[in-house]
């Protein structure tokens, strides 16, 4: 038999083979599609636990705070969060953590979401963030006694004031930028900072109007500093993990759909009424 001959029987043979591979490839496909973003999400992998895992740090009146006694935990935050759990048909478990750790823990993937934190350029980098559903700024306090010392901003900025704050707060840094000739204090959870200045080991700390409220009420020898304005007006929102898109606009279009029923209006009356 010749080469003239073999030539097109060859080219026969392999554009046959080709047809066939492409039949099986698109078999594959069909047979076994490939992971979907949606398959990947977090709200999917949530759905499909029935638990939603919420870190908290347990600390923050009126926004999260833990019981001692029972391990229970109370504020305006716990009670969205259960709300958005019973709304996802799901149960809940709040899992324990700190500031200085609360974006670390979502990174290592110990817990799905926190409860509100304040947006700021360091935590940015790291974690994505939810649509904000409060706003809260910062006020210094200082017992009662020292109220002759420090009038405004610039009375506590001076060497020999001692400002405390607790650690991977966003006031930490705050703390820092505003007062650069005081003395700076930092303590770790389970500490806090307002407890350095009832103890007299600090003269100023510094917290958000809305927990600084709630301290005057339980802690009578606090008041708030009369400044001439509050600085720092910072977004409250949830962490989530940065890359999962249809984890956040799903908490999104949550948020909405709650600010539209006057659900966080109904929790500010509960955890922050207006003092008659």
């Amino acid at each position: 038999m010749n080469d003239a001959r073999l030539g097109p029987t060859i080219g026969k043979e392999y554009s046959m083979m080709r047809f066939k591979i492409a039949v099986i490839l698109a078999l594959f496909l069909v047979l076994v599609p490939p992971v979907s973003a949606q398959d990947q999400s977090r709200l999917h992998q949530i759905l499909k636990a029935g638990v939603l895992r919420v870190g908290t740090t347990g600390d923050w009146n009126p926004m999260s705070v833990r019981d001692p006694a029972s391990n229970t935990y109370q504020g305006f935050d716990i009670d969205v969060m259960q709300a958005l759990a019973k709304d996802m048909g799901i149960t809940i478990q709040f899992v324990p953590t700190a500031w200085a750790t609360l974006v670390n823990g979502l990174v290592a993937d110990k817990y799905d979401i926190t409860t509100s934190a304040s947006i700021t350029p360091q935590r940015i980098r790291t974690v994505g963030f939810t649509r904000s559903y409060y706003q809260v700024s910062t006020v210094p306090i200082t017992l009662k006694e020292n109220l002759s010392r420090f009038t405004d901003w610039e009375d506590i900025n001076q060497a020999g004031v001692t400002v405390a704050t607790t650690l991977g707060t966003s006031h930490e840094q705050q703390v820092k930028r505003f007062f650069p000739k005081a003395m700076i204090k930092t303590v770790e959870p389970p500490a806090r900072d307002f407890q350095e200045v009832l103890s007299g080991r600090a003269e100023v700390s510094v917290t958000s109007n809305i927990e600084a409220s709630r301290l005057m009420a339980s802690h009578p020898q606090l008041a708030i500093v009369p400044v001439s304005a509050p600085r720092s007006p910072a977004d409250l929102a949830f962490i989530t993990p940065q890359d999962d898109q249809i984890w956040i606009n799903f908490l999104n279009h949550w948020i909405t759909i709650k600010e539209n029923q006057g659900f966080f209006e109904k929790l500010q009356e509960k955890w922050m009424p207006v003092p008659n």
